[in-house]
């Protein structure tokens, strides 16, 4: 069994993509170290977040789905050094969860990790992240309530560090919890890795991280032209194509490269994410959890810059960005085509122009 299983819980949107590809391509290199990443690939960690937070949705996944939580656990179970399980969705648990899932662990002595910034930021890069994700809510009507149900990650409920710790602090003694705060503006991406290594005992150099993923975020315009094209991507409803076409594909590649200006929600929720931050800090303080990073960069900055809203848009703005994508979409249509013949690729491309078709006529009725 192993010595220890470090539990890396989220929060969502903390650079836990950034450490997640550091850590899974330089598998065998952690292990040689002494760190087992237990599971057949990367996904069994989310898996194994769903089959926790008992979301049925895990059945639909494919074959060998259901079982990827038994797969983590008996390899941690045959592993003599210690192990990091990480996904942020873990963090919608409920406390009966996250208790049960200590439990599983047992008799490994479990630690939790929670990845964590201030909460305007995370709030407005979760809104985004909904739309990478076929959100249609607007900015403004986003982040209004705060769900009861562990399958909602897209919402206060795993973005508020203050909530998370009052469903998860209960599963291990505080000097098992972790919290890293993410570096700010100024310090290299690098160091949220080198505080997270630390954590786990590791020294940051033995693996590879300056080249490592990390999330970029689209322009104003970008994002609600995002938001309004959602609803005619019905055919993209599966977890793969969401991933692949719509988050990848479109909106990572396509519209995240265009640039665009920054914004901010609108001033009541600026103030409902200060005033989330002022809670967590002060829980934070009044327990004796390992806080890795400074506890007031958990705080919104009482100054902000002046940006947009995603409600000042305008149609022309958005007209001229989807027309803009449907030439860029063109060009990948026709660098991906067959030069002649039918076949497989031939219908592939016929799908490829039959959507494109879609987009173009979409992008007309708009301007």
């Amino acid at each position: 069994m192993s010595r220890r299983v470090f539990v890396h819980i989220g929060l969502p949107k903390t650079g836990t993509s950034y450490l997640q590809s550091v850590v899974w391509p330089q598998r065998d290199a952690l292990r040689a170290h002494g760190l087992l990443v237990p599971g057949r690939e990367k996904r069994d960690h989310l898996l194994s977040s769903m089959i926790v937070r008992d979301d049925p949705g895990v059945q639909r996944r494919g074959p060998g789905a259901g079982e990827a939580w038994d797969v983590v656990r008996r390899e941690i179970a045959a592993h003599d050094g210690d192990a990091l399980l990480s996904h942020e969705f873990l963090c919608a648990a409920s406390a009966e969860q996250a208790e049960r899932m200590v439990a599983d662990l047992a008799p490994a002595e479990v630690h939790v990790i929670v990845t964590a910034r201030e909460p305007l930021g995370i709030f407005t890069s979760s809104w985004q992240e909904s739309l990478k994700n076929l959100g249609t809510t607007r900015l403004e009507d986003y982040g209004r309530t705060v769900s009861e149900n562990p399958r909602d990650v897209w919402d206060w409920r795993s973005l508020d560090l203050g909530l998370v710790l009052d469903r998860w602090s209960p599963a291990v003694p505080d000097e098992r919890l972790h919290l890293v705060v993410a570096p700010g503006a100024g310090l290299p991406r690098e160091e949220l890795w080198r505080r997270f290594a630390g954590v786990l005992g590791l020294d940051p150099d033995v693996v590879p991280h300056e080249a490592a993923f990390t999330n970029q975020t689209m322009g104003v315009v970008e994002a609600e032209t995002l938001r309004r094209l959602n609803p005619h991507l019905g055919d993209f409803r599966g977890a793969y194509d969401r991933g692949r076409w719509i988050r990848t594909f479109l909106a990572d590649e396509r519209l995240v490269t265009r640039g665009g200006e920054r914004y901010w929600p609108g001033d009541d929720q600026v103030a409902d994410a200060r005033e989330r931050g002022a809670r967590a800090v002060q829980r934070v303080r009044a327990a004796s959890y390992d806080v890795v990073g400074e506890v007031d960069e958990l705080l919104v900055p009482d100054e902000l810059p002046p940006r947009r809203h995603p409600s000042s848009v305008t149609d022309a703005e958005v007209a001229e960005v989807a027309v803009s994508l449907v030439a860029r979409l063109l060009e990948d249509v026709r660098q991906r085509s067959p030069r002649a013949g039918a076949g497989e690729r031939g219908t592939t491309h016929a799908e490829e122009v039959s959507r494109i078709r879609r987009l173009a006529r979409w992008a007309r009725w708009r301007a």
